[in-house]
Order: structure tokens, then sequence, then C-alpha cells
């Protein structure tokens, strides 16, 4: 390798079904990373602890339901308690937490903890490969979606938690403090590296991304749960505007119901995944401007016949487009949950995911990118097992500021004025 380059690899591997296993497989991941002297690898979104997709715990507005609770404790016990403290905000005690001045020590009884972080520092010493890894982590009585970095020879220098859950994920997911959104700076190879990671649909926050370019990073990491085929487009677009190596890093996992309704999570029964009633739909009409407005049900004890659903689209201008009559007819009334089916580590999930092909919950889609845009390796689809890796010479982010800097020359600090609260947005220097 040339003096200024390193290797950046990641790979799409899919939550096991106990916390255990799937660090006994990110230690093989880790361990095949360093025999293609992969310095850093990057892993999924939630990769320890699971991503509850497709999930509700039995929530919806006013109410939630006892089974919903008890999942939901499952989830809670799955996840990763890394020592750390709730903190102002979601922030956690930050560099206190780093460098273990919380009070225990590294002995089993009273160490801080449930020996994650240790098992992580350990997998990183072992086989010389910088972590990144994407997690579901407890403090107090939260749950965060966070990512820890892990350096082979000094340990845990950061955590951060997700700012923003997306959508329904608040519903399980604390939000964390942008205090959290600091780069760290290591030095692998010889070669200064600044890193932070944005998770999943963090990524289409632009003030968020800005955060993390007026730290001067070199290398942005991009954990994401999102398989869709745009997000690749999203991940060329970061490169070029931060000049900075992307690497990106999604699940890969089948689904393997085979008709089945109930779901595992770390080997107990999801209440939530039990047979849901019949799927009907309601009565409604599509107005000229695209407005859906909902029509009467049908009373079941009316004796009026069922009615038959007929399959159609409507085009971008809201025009009906009728694809044929259906063969089965609907009894009518409210929307109900789809049917769901398992999936590893309890991530209930509707049958048919939109933009998913069939067979597969998540299809992966990690990816490695250059400062230009340029995909360098990737994207994974459908391959839990392998690993992707690109050799990649850092001064080609030097190199692309020649014409933009988009938290420096380019920025007009003269006009616009930028700060995030408890965020140091100094530049690393390389």
């Amino acid at each position: 390798m040339a003096s200024n380059t390193i290797r950046l690899g990641t790979a799409s591997p899919g939550t096991q079904a106990t916390k255990a296993a799937t660090l006994e497989q990110l230690a093989l991941l880790a361990r095949r990373a360093a025999s293609q002297r992969v310095d850093l690898l990057l892993l999924p979104e939630a990769y320890i602890g699971g991503y509850p997709r497709g999930t509700h715990f039995g929530s919806v507005i006013g109410e939630r339901s006892h089974a919903g609770r008890e999942e939901y404790a499952r989830y809670f016990e799955a996840a990763v308690d890394l020592g750390d403290t709730t903190g102002e905000g979601g922030g956690g005690a930050g560099d206190a937490w780093v460098k273990r001045q919380l009070g225990g020590d590294d002995s089993e009884e009273s160490r801080r903890g449930d020996g994650t972080r240790e098992e992580l520092e350990r997998i990183a010493a072992e086989t010389g490969v910088f972590l990144v890894v994407g997690l579901i982590e407890r403090a107090g009585g939260t749950l965060y979606c966070a990512v820890v970095y892990v350096c082979p020879r000094e340990g845990t220098l950061g955590k951060r938690r997700k700012v923003m859950p997306t959508g329904t994920e608040r519903l399980c997911w604390g939000q964390g403090s942008p205090s959290t959104l600091r780069a760290v700076s290591t030095t692998i190879r010889g070669v200064r590296v600044n890193l932070a990671a944005a998770i999943c649909w963090e990524n289409y926050m632009p003030l968020l991304r800005q955060a993390l370019y007026a730290q001067n990073v070199n290398l942005y990491l991009a954990p994401t749960a999102d398989n869709r085929d745009a997000w690749l487009a999203l991940m060329r677009t970061v490169a070029v505007e931060g000049r900075c190596f992307v690497v990106t890093s999604n699940m890969c996992q089948r689904d393997d119901s085979h008709g089945t309704t109930t779901a595992t999570t770390n080997n107990m029964t999801s209440a939530a995944a039990a047979a849901p009633p019949p799927s009907r739909r309601r009565n409604s009409t599509i107005t000229a401007e695209g407005n859906e407005i909902a029509l009467p049900a049908a009373s079941a004890s009316s004796g009026s016949p069922s009615r038959r659903r007929r399959r159609s689209v409507f085009d971008v201008d809201g025009n009906e487009i009728v694809l044929c009559d259906s063969t089965t007819p609907e009894p009518a009334g409210p929307p109900t949950a789809a049917a769901v089916t398992p999936a590893v580590n309890g991530d209930v999930t509707p049958r048919k995911t939109a933009g998913v092909a069939p067979g597969w919950l998540s299809r992966g889609g990690s990816a490695i990118v250059s400062p230009y845009g340029d995909v360098l390796a990737g994207p994974q689809w459908e391959d839990s097992e392998g690993l992707i890796w690109e050799d990649v010479d850092f001064r080609e982010c030097i190199k692309g500021r020649l014409d933009l800097d988009a938290a420096g020359s380019y920025s007009r600090s003269d006009s616009f004025k930028f700060s995030v609260s408890g965020l140091n947005l100094d530049p690393l220097p390389y």
C-alpha cells in the first residue's frame, strides 16, 4: 500500500438470535477482515440488539397493550449496557465514560455495564481491526440507537447516539444529544483519519451532515437500515458534498418465515407476532386533487354481499389505472395490520415490504464511495456473509478541497453562521 493508503471494509451481516451469538459472528467477521488486511470495518445500524423492523410493541394512539409491553421488555433486555449514563439530553457521560472515570474496574464483579464494551475492545485488539459497530444501547430506562468507535490500540475512542430516531423508531428509542456528534481522530498505518458516523436517516438532515463536515472529517460512516436503491445516491451525494470517503453498511436478512406467524426474540416467543385478524380494506375514493375520502363501511350484519376490490394504481397525475379485476372478494371495513413474519432477533415485519425483493426482509446494500462520488466497492446486495473492501488514499480528500470545502472556503462563513448545542465544531487537523 502507498503511504497515504489504508483499507476500508464493510459487510452486511444480520443480527443473530442472541447477543452472544451476534458477538461471536462479529468476532468471526473481524478475523476474516484481518486476514484480508482490512484496517477499519463498519457494521450496520442496530447490529447488536437488533433493528425492530415492522413491530409496533402493541401501541396505538391512546393505548398500549400488555403483550406489547412484554415484547418491549424483551427487546430492552437484548440491548447492550455499555456502562454509560443517560446524561443531559441523552448525551451520556462523554469523556468520563470514554476514559472510564465513572467508577468500577475491569473485574467482572465491579465493572460498569454488561461486558459488551470490553468484548468489543478485546476483538479489536486481537484482530488489529478498528471497529465501528451499530448497536442498541440501554442506559437508565431508555434505549438508544448508537454507534461505538473501537480502536485496536487505544480501546473505545467514542460513542454517539442517534439524534433523531426515524418515524416510529421514536416509539422505542430515545433521542440522543447533538453533543455525541463529535468526530474522533486516530492514526491508521501512519494516516490521520478523522471519522464520524451519521445513522440511517440522520443522513437526510442537511445540518447534521454539516456538523460532521465542519469537524473536517475525511471518513464519513453511515450505518443504516435503509435498503432502497435510492440510498446509494444519497451516499454519493454525501461523498461529493463533504469531499470525504463514505462507507455505509446495512443488514442483509432473508425472510425464512414459510408462513409461520410467530417470531423469536432471544429465544422467547413474541406476543406481538401472533396471527392477526384477516386483513380488511376500507371503502374509499380518491378526489381529483389526490386526497382519499373514507366512505361508510358496509355493516357485517346488514346482509350486504362481499364486494370485490379491483386492482389498480394511481399515476403521478392522480389518474387511476385499472390492472385487472380481483377474483378474491374482500369484506368491507377498516384497515388492519398486515400479516407479519418472523425475523432474526424478533424483527416482526410485514410480509411484503415496499422496495424489497420477495424472500428478503432487508437486502443489504453496503458500499464504499470516493470523495468524488465514485462507487469503489459494492453495493453488496443479498449477501449476508461476504466482506467488501477497498484501498483508499486519503490525499484524495485534500485534492477534492481544491474546488469544494463545504465547511471552509466554500461555506461563506461571513454570511452564514452555524453552531450546534454542546458540540465543538473546531476542525480536526489532518
